[in-house]
């Protein structure tokens, strides 16, 4: 491996237990590898170069287990993450797995499974802070429906501020040095998930009490699968100041949540996505929430983790050589790229509607005719991440 795609924790890559350790079970196939010991997976990370680990409660403590256990499960945790010097950026609550979300949590229509839904999260942000989280995600995978009589969405989306607002007064209570990251996803598990969308969680968020306690934690394949641009709703994330967390993997197309490793599937939009992230001085983690596939033993599973943070460095690399090339900052003048940071009427309404340049005089034709020069731009940008530049 080339000396300088060999991650270190200065990179800032984290990745979920969750991720490392899927036993590969789908809808139609058993697990094909054996539960991983969440020590073995913090140890094996921090060889291969990851600064952090993320955790839902159900990945750390099992389901159900009693007290005395779940004391012991985080014992063991806290000592291999200060054997390691992997921190915890992130955590997160399962509200999703066991049957009692069938109708998800916060939203569920039964009031006593919201109210347990609360807890639990509240339970677990107490952890996430003792470990030093700094963001706590939320993905609401069972809040939907499939029959539009069975959820009243406008009621839903009031319980589901409720949730957020409780949240919120709790660690300001607390003093957790603390934010929360919606994660959103159009479908599946349920047909249809409540904010779907990086758009519909940021129009949300401003209906909540603490609106600045709340960001966004887009997911690569979760816009995609929406048939959206996924560098588009993070850069939309960016420019209100709302980008608290990011879910990086791979995706083709529309269907399902498929979580390759990092740079598999669209190469080219993973490659405009690093070039945000990194042009934008985005200081968070980068977060890989991929799926070894189930076709993988274990030597798979770290080959596919590495593999991401590879992709990752690779593509940074290509970026930052596109950006530095004299002929790509002269295809940027070619295409007026200078020209959109000018703003458009900096003489204000009454200098805009004074100025007859602007709509009586001004040359349609002659403006319809101008090349964009668009296309040797983007086959500028093809030669750099093929590397012939």
């Amino acid at each position: 491996m080339t000396e300088r795609f060999t991650p270190t924790p200065e990179d800032k890559f984290s990745f979920g237990l969750w991720t490392v350790g899927w036993q590969g079970r789908d809808p139609f196939g058993d697990a094909t590898r054996l539960p991983l010991d969440p020590v073995e997976s913090v140890q094996r990370l921090a060889m291969l170069g990851a600064y952090g680990v993320t955790f839902h409660d159900d990945d750390l403590i099992p389901f159900g287990t009693s007290e005395s256990e779940r004391e012991s499960h985080i014992k063991r945790f806290r000592q291999v993450l200060d054997a390691t010097g992997l921190v915890v950026p992130m955590a997160t609550t399962n509200l999703f797995t066991h049957p009692v979300f069938k109708d998800g949590g916060f939203t569920a229509n039964d009031r006593d499974v919201r109210r347990y839904a609360l807890r639990k999260t509240i339970r677990n942000i107490d952890l996430a802070a003792e470990l030093g989280a700094r963001t706590y995600v939320a993905w609401g995978g069972r809040e939907g429906a499939e029959s539009g009589a069975a959820k009243d969405v406008r009621v839903a989306l009031d319980r589901m501020k409720e949730a957020f607002d409780l949240l919120g007064e709790y660690v300001t209570e607390q003093e957790y040095d603390l934010r929360f990251a919606i994660e959103p996803k159009p479908n599946e598990p349920r047909g249809d998930i409540l904010l779907p969308t990086v758009g519909h969680a940021l129009a949300f968020i401003e209906r909540l009490e603490r609106p600045e306690l709340y960001g966004v934690n887009p997911e690569v394949g979760h816009e995609q699968m929406a048939g959206l641009n996924v560098t588009h709703s993070v850069a939309q994330a960016l420019w209100a100041d709302k980008l608290f967390h990011i879910d990086l993997n791979g995706q083709s197309g529309i269907k399902y949540d498929q979580d390759l490793r990092f740079g598999a599937g669209d190469l080219r939009s993973a490659f405009w996505l690093v070039d945000l992230l990194e042009t934008a001085g985005y200081e968070g983690p980068r977060h890989f929430d991929f799926k070894p596939p189930r076709t993988e033993d274990f030597d798979g599973v770290w080959a596919s983790a590495a593999g991401c943070m590879r992709n990752y460095l690779i593509l940074k690399e290509r970026a930052a050589a596109f950006r530095a090339n004299p002929r790509v900052r002269e295809a940027l003048r070619a295409a007026r790229l200078d020209r959109l940071m000018l703003p458009t009427a900096a003489d204000g309404l009454s200098g805009l509607l004074a100025d007859r340049g602007a709509f009586e005089e001004f040359d349609v034709e002659e403006a319809a005719e101008r090349g964009m020069a668009f296309e040797a731009l983007d086959q500028l940008a093809m030669d750099h991440l093929l590397g012939v530049r």
